[in-house]
């Protein structure tokens, strides 16, 4: 066995998958150049460092249940004026995690709530936090679930750690009094933590008929208004079709549908 086959064989064992796929292109590159070793090293460390970032962003995205490919490259901001884009590409830049700030994103339906929660989402991905998308129902049936073998402990401290968590859709639900107290607790424990990114077509005021319980709506919106950002977004629905301009000649040919996404 070759040196350079016996180098392949340790860095399997150790699964430095990074440094063994730049192992070859590497010394081929050394003995053409005359790099010093330090070089070489640095390089293969390099390409290493750059596998494992690549795998445990995979991970992050896979982990964090993001339905549409969604960025803020693919918002589109001309079709909607009730959103600043300004304030959008703002929050990109996740001041509001380090804060531990809430964002609540309030509108009529098809405006555009969870693609701007979507793209605030994956951007948290993209700079190492582990975040996490549930839609409302399934996220409060969860809760609802975890009653009965009494694991509700155990997921909410798993709901807690996300940075952050985006609940989808907190609407016009059918709630039971038991999954009204366990996303109360949930909240809670986010509070003051992590940050929460709420989208919904209901003003705070109708969460009193949403939750039927004051007091706790009271204790819910005191802390989840703490540290917020409210965006309200009045303006057209993204769902509508955009009229197409007619062919100039005959021979033209139609322009290619947009592709779809999500537009709460």
């Amino acid at each position: 066995m070759t040196t350079r086959e016996q180098i392949h064989a340790q860095l399997a064992q150790l699964r430095l998958r990074g440094m063994a796929a730049a192992l070859d292109a590497e010394f081929e590159r050394a003995e053409r150049e005359g790099a010093p070793p330090a070089e070489v090293v640095g390089r293969l460390l390099a390409a290493e460092a750059a596998e494992r970032r690549e795998k445990s962003l995979a991970y992050r995205l896979t982990q964090a249940k993001l339905p549409w490919r969604w960025t803020l490259d693919s918002f589109p901001f001309d079709r909607q004026p009730g959103v600043d884009r300004g304030q959008i590409r703002a929050l990109a830049g996740l001041d509001f995690l380090r804060r531990n700030e809430n964002i609540l994103l309030i509108g009529p339906p098809g405006t555009g709530k969870t693609g701007i929660a979507l793209a605030l989402l994956r951007e948290a991905c993209l700079n190492g936090h582990a975040a996490r998308f549930y839609k409302a129902q399934v996220l409060l049936d969860e809760l609802y679930a975890s009653l009965a073998d009494r694991s509700t402990p155990k997921l909410l401290a798993q709901l807690a750690r996300f940075q952050p968590l985006l609940i989808d859709e907190l609407g016009y639900l059918t709630l039971k009094p038991e999954q009204s107290n366990a996303f109360f607790r949930l909240m809670d424990q986010r509070y003051g933590r992590v940050s929460t990114l709420i989208t919904t077509n209901l003003e705070p005021s109708a969460w009193y008929e949403l939750f039927a319980n004051k007091a706790l709506v009271d204790a819910l919106l005191d802390r989840l208004q703490h540290r917020c950002i409210t965006i309200r977004i009045d303006g057209p629905s993204l769902r509508t079709p955009v009229p197409h301009s007619p062919p100039t000649n005959k021979g033209a040919s139609k322009s290619a549908p947009l592709p779809c996404a999500p537009a709460a």
